[in-house]
């Protein structure tokens, strides 16, 4: 499969408007892709390099945690530089994602761990950014598409944090530490956020469906499909309404997880890799 001549991008309203010879398109999201999670990585590849998909559509946390584009950067540089060096991570998942995209379209929407995953890193690789809603118009369909952390209006605590970290200062603050610095702040936040999962009797914040229903109204879209939540199911949201709920990955569970989430003309079929 050769480079689409045209790849579409978002348009005002953040809309995307798929193709008309796209007959079907993948949706997958919260793979938390990490050094030490080899057997979800492998996976990941070779779904890459099998999908059959017209386009592949990431809505968040391809990664645990991204730093900064510097450093898939600094990493190419130092297995270069390095004959008897092995690339790290960050820049073997920058390959495998430019390989990809040369045969379809890649587009990556922002998690609440990768949220620093920049144009640089896009540019290499190929993929395009999406805004967090975008409706997507498939075949006559409109589908809402975000991440999902955004609705999940009752973890009062995130959403502050959220508000804080997205802000046009932080990030430049952050990304003007060194990159090793960085790499350590982001070893402990996934460390404070693996201590506030195992605190009892923890209660862990969903989708509020009003907002569901508002942004679907919004949108004139009837669809609603995010991750975040790692609850994959669907949910009916009366008034002929629906939200889609993408699964996490992880390889290594019991029993592993790895789905991917098929749109078309006939509407969204769950398949799994597992």
């Amino acid at each position: 499969m050769g480079r689409p001549a045209a790849r579409p991008t978002p348009a005002a309203g953040d809309e995307l408007i798929a193709p008309p010879e796209w007959r079907s398109v993948d949706l997958i999201s919260d793979l938390h892709l990490q050094a030490s999670d080899v057997a979800t990585f492998d996976k990941w590849q070779g779904y890459l390099d099998t999908s059959p998909a017209d386009a592949i559509f990431i809505l968040g946390d391809l990664f645990e945690v991204w730093v900064g584009d510097d450093a898939a950067h600094d990493a190419a540089l130092a297995s270069r530089n390095d004959a008897a060096g092995d690339p790290d991570f960050e820049s073997i998942c920058a390959e495998v994602l430019r390989r990809a995209s040369e045969r379809r379209p890649i587009y990556f929407m922002h998690g609440n761990r990768d949220f620093l995953l920049g144009a640089d890193f896009a540019g290499a690789t190929g993929m395009m950014l999406l805004p967090d809603p975008v409706v997507l118009v498939l075949q006559g369909i409109r589908w809402l598409l975000t991440h999902g952390d955004q609705l999940c209006l009752d973890d009062v605590d995130y959403l502050r944090f959220r508000a804080q970290v997205r802000t046009a200062e932080w990030q430049s603050a952050f990304l003007a530490k060194p990159l090793a610095e960085r790499r350590a702040l982001g070893r402990a936040m996934r460390a404070e956020s693996e201590d506030r999962k195992q605190t009892p009797g923890r209660i862990w914040a969903d989708v509020d469906a009003a907002a569901a229903r508002d942004w679907l109204r919004r949108a004139d879209a009837s669809v609603l499909v995010h991750g975040h939540t790692h609850r994959p199911g669907r949910h009916d949201l009366g008034d002929g309404m629906e939200r889609i709920v993408l699964s996490d990955w992880d390889a290594t569970a019991h029993p592993p997880r790895a789905q991917v989430l098929c749109l078309s003309g006939a509407g969204a079929q769950r398949v799994d890799l597992s």
